[in-house]
């Protein structure tokens, strides 16, 4: 608790250092080198993640609904809003991929026990096997090619910082 804490603390400093703090008149050469690298390394972890759920039997959405319910924060239900909101989908949207996971008995929805208008969706134990298989595969190759994304990132943002100005611990 205390990490998200603290990593909440680090992201709103950031924000309000980028919008306080006046950028450079001119984008560099290097800036957009690297701003061009980072969309190139994000895009291939994408692809390659699109193509470990098509291995395991899934769509990209499915995995990553999978994924989202399993990887909620301690003490957030996986309601039909938030994983809408967690996978930038609309309310309608979600309630069909939803479907389509229940059919294949992934996940299953019910109502709450509080609150009989909000409905929760769980990981059933076969979700659970394709997301564990799934998540072990991007897992393992995020450790063994991570170090490209993070020197993408760093390149943005400055050597040897992790927040404008402030040096990594």
């Amino acid at each position: 608790m205390a990490s998200k804490i603290k990593f909440g603390a680090q992201i709103a400093q950031y924000i309000a250092l980028r919008y306080t703090c006046p950028m450079a008149k001119a984008i560099t050469s290097a800036e957009y080198q690297a701003l061009a690298e980072l969309r190139y390394v994000i895009r291939k972890f994408v692809g390659e993640g699109d193509a470990a759920a098509h291995a395991a039997g899934l769509e990209p959405q499915q995995y990553l609904l999978l994924l989202a319910i399993r990887g909620l924060p301690e003490g957030e239900d996986a309601t039909i809003q938030v994983l809408a909101d967690r996978l930038a989908l609309k309310h309608h949207s979600m309630v069909e991929l939803i479907d389509r996971l229940q059919l294949h008995d992934y996940v299953r929805r019910s109502r709450s026990r509080d609150d009989r208008r909000r409905v929760l969706v769980t990981l059933l134990p076969r979700g659970e096997k394709l997301l564990e298989q799934v998540a072990r595969h991007r897992i393992s190759e995020l450790r063994s090619s991570g170090a490209a994304l993070v020197k993408a990132i760093s390149a943005l943002l400055g050597k040897g910082h992790s927040l404008r100005g402030e040096m990594k611990s």
